[in-house]
């Protein structure tokens, strides 16, 4: 008599400062079910984050039950990648400048309201091993991974182990410092990389640069209103040819080229993986930032390291969360 083996299934969930991604995927990561994306609305507060959560995955559930015919019982649990610093033994998010909260019990709040085994790591860590496990990064041994949005989260891969550090603050690349009296980070640092090439850190340098009524396609864009320009416009600006927004990605690439240099120097990566809002800027920020890399970083480590785009656009980080999951609870593999 044989026995059928059903499939288990995990639903990961990437909270960003801008917006939450979830979808579910098997255990063996062969699929992706049910993507939902909302914006987060931190200003809202914490309850009402986790409110729009909790709803997204039961949606998630919901219709990936619809369709695979799966049971709420073959639903292993939700793997959650935040914004840190976290305590992930404890399931906390002690801060995290672009959400405003402090030493909040995310893993249990989501556990406790889905009634399922919940797990937390870094959003930036989960989307590095997202890339590595099904994307971009995958075979390489030694990563780096950035992603580039509301802020530039980090993670790093070594030997083939995702890598938390003593304080599970590991990767925090956005908050190195490349120009000690610069820019006011949101972290209350001057100078990070996140201050000038995180998505807002590129759309105020534009508006810098449009201050003096500078010739631009981008002002029709935003229909003079500088206030609703992004860095997705900069970067639509760039393929149209703006010089203006050229300058401005260039800018970008030469400030990440330093950053990811130092890290060539420092890990001796095999590939570094770049994810995030930043990748549409495509071969007009990656040529430059390649360039500045091979500028700075000794050779060796040059001709060793892949720099890449993402190849998992919107879902690295829910990916990650499942595989985070897979690592955190025993008997998931």
């Amino acid at each position: 008599m044989s026995t059928t083996v059903r499939t288990r299934y995990i639903v990961g969930v990437d909270l960003g400062g801008t917006n939450i991604v979830a979808a579910a995927l098997p255990e063996d990561g062969s699929r992706t079910y049910a993507v939902r994306t909302e914006l987060t609305l931190a200003s809202q507060g914490a309850d009402a984050v986790v409110d729009r959560m909790v709803g997204m995955i039961e949606s998630v559930i919901a219709d990936t039950m619809t369709v695979t015919g799966a049971e709420r019982g073959d639903f292993a649990g939700v793997g959650v990648g935040a914004p840190g610093p976290l305590d992930r033994d404890r399931g906390i998010v002690i801060t995290t400048p672009n959400l405003g909260w402090t030493n909040f019990p995310l893993r249990d709040v989501i556990a406790s309201r889905v009634g399922l085994h919940a797990t937390i790591d870094n959003d930036a860590n989960c989307a590095t091993l997202g890339e590595w496990w099904l994307g971009a990064a995958a075979g390489g041994r030694n990563v780096v991974g950035m992603t580039i949005g509301t802020g530039i989260g980090g993670g790093l891969i070594l030997d083939g182990q995702l890598y938390h550090g003593s304080a599970d603050v590991a990767g925090e690349i956005g908050h190195t410092t490349i120009d000690i009296t610069g820019r006011r980070c949101k972290c209350g640092n001057y100078g990070c990389l996140e201050a000038y090439a995180s998505g807002p850190s590129i759309a105020e340098r534009a508006r810098e640069a449009l201050g003096g009524d500078a010739d631009s396609v981008l002002h029709t864009m935003v229909g003079g209103d500088l206030d609703r320009l992004t860095a997705a416009i900069v970067y639509e600006g760039a393929h149209r040819g703006d010089e203006l927004s050229l300058e401005v990605v260039r800018e970008t690439a030469r400030f990440l080229g330093a950053g990811i240099a130092n890290l060539l120097n420092i890990f001796n990566p095999d590939v570094v993986v770049i994810a995030g809002g930043v990748t549409q800027a495509g071969d007009k920020l990656f040529d430059p930032l390649r360039k500045e890399v091979r500028k700075r970083a000794f050779r060796p480590a040059v001709e060793a390291c892949r720099i890449v785009p993402g190849s998992l656009p919107g879902t690295a980080g829910v990916v990650g969360a499942v595989a985070t999951f897979r690592q955190q609870v025993p008997g998931v593999s």
